[in-house]
């Protein structure tokens, strides 16, 4: 599975990430996306995915906490996004197309409930398993996630603890890693990084070259997945919607570099207005 080598992610092969909208769009053109995570002490991870995925295009963002009540009435800094506990969505039973799991949920029991329930949820909807919903899968205590597509998005760390190995021996071979996590979870694997690679379920690895050090801090993983979801539930094809985001966030962390923005004290929650403008070609 790793005899060729991983191909550049380019922009110019991804043309659904820059369609022009029909005009007679409306909310439910452009998808419906559940995020769901924010722990006691993590919200701030799961609004960072929700403000992504409205951002970057979504119609609809749902917001479900893992916690007894939800912490907050809305969010004062995006307040398009519907937020509830995650025992409270799960019961609305809304139409969802993408789920967006694991964003500062935790491992105990009240995350381990919220994320059997997704499972149990979601159907053949597309799911993205990120941060402690790849620790959960890593400790063996969750059922078969179903039928759906599933978007794994591990960093090294991440990837050692679901390969039984160490960090160490991910970095050493990075496309053998991504290519082996795909076959084991017939999944899609985004193995984060320097030079992020998208491994396909088959196999087909590509690697991205867009990005800089300023991504290195906290909630970038988050925006990430909030992206992946958002592009996902916009209808796009998991052949673009999964290279697309990861190019897209690497390339908005370059545009604010460009402007003056970092790499030094680079913010997470500065990424997705420029990714917004990166796919409205404002420059």
């Amino acid at each position: 599975m790793t005899d060729h080598p991983a191909t550049p992610i380019r922009p110019q092969e991804l043309p659904a990430l820059f369609a022009a909208r029909p005009r007679d769009s409306h909310k439910g053109t452009f998808g419906t996306v559940a995020v769901v995570g924010g722990g006691p002490g993590m919200a701030g991870a799961t609004l960072l995915a929700g403000r992504a995925a409205l951002k970057i295009g979504a119609g609809k963002v749902l917001v479900g906490f893992a916690q007894q009540d939800c912490p907050m009435a809305c969010d004062l800094l995006q307040p398009e996004l519907m937020l509830r506990s995650a025992t409270a969505l799960f019961q609305a039973a809304l139409p969802v197309d993408a789920w967006v799991a694991g964003c500062g949920l935790g491992t105990g029991a009240q995350a381990l409930t919220a994320l059997r329930s997704v499972f149990a949820e979601r159907g053949n909807v597309p799911l993205v398993l990120d941060a402690d919903g790849l620790n959960l899968l890593a400790n063996g205590h969750l059922p078969a996630w179903g039928p759906g597509p599933v978007i794994l998005t591990p960093h090294p760390a991440e990837a050692a603890r679901l390969l039984s190995c160490t960090p160490r021996e991910i970095q050493a071979d990075r496309q053998r890693a991504a290519c082996a996590l795909a076959q084991r979870h017939a999944a899609w694997i985004v193995l984060k990084g320097a030079g992020t690679l998208v491994c396909r379920p088959d196999g087909q690895c590509s690697i991205n070259t867009s990005g800089n050090p300023g991504l290195a801090t906290a909630g970038t993983g988050d925006v990430l997945a909030g992206m992946l979801g958002s592009l996902i539930a916009q209808g796009i094809e998991l052949d673009q919607a999964v290279p697309g985001a990861v190019w897209l966030h690497g390339a908005a962390a370059d545009a604010l570099v460009a402007a003056g923005v970092g790499p030094i004290g680079m913010t997470a929650g500065e990424l997705a207005d420029a990714a917004r403008q990166l796919r409205n070609h404002h420059k």
